[in-house]
């Protein structure tokens, strides 16, 4: 059974940063492309952030780029979301997600077949 559980949202002042996490389990991590979005409330799920199987390449929602960077570390099964320079407009819930095996980096949440239950995060102006 495949699992993916986020961690470190939270309340932050805007200009502030968060690392989020995903644990991955119940799939060989290191051949899936990850992804993180997110949903605002009211707001459709939304494309942030995606990295490779390998990790050798990356691709950003232009609301993402130069603030956050997404990394994985594949030993142990974990994908990243460094977020920096938070805005109040960044506050929603975050989600990770897994794509198809050996697939490409998508922005269409159609793409994943795999979900996390999110992690809040909050931006305060």
């Amino acid at each position: 059974q495949v699992q993916l559980v986020e961690s470190g949202g939270g309340l932050v002042q805007a200009g502030g940063s968060l690392r989020l996490s995903c644990a991955a389990s119940g799939l060989t991590f290191s051949r899936y492309p990850m992804g993180w979005f997110r949903q605002a409330p009211g707001k459709e799920r939304e494309f942030v952030a995606a990295v490779t199987w390998t990790g050798s390449s990356t691709a950003y929602a232009d609301s993402a780029k130069d603030r956050f960077t997404i990394s994985r570390d594949n030993a142990k099964n974990i994908l990243f979301l460094q977020m920096n320079g938070l805005k109040p407009e960044d506050t929603a819930v975050y989600y990770c997600a897994a794509g198809r095996m050996r697939g490409a980096v998508s922005p269409s949440f159609r793409e994943y077949d795999y979900w996390g239950q999110g992690t809040q995060v909050t931006v305060s102006s």
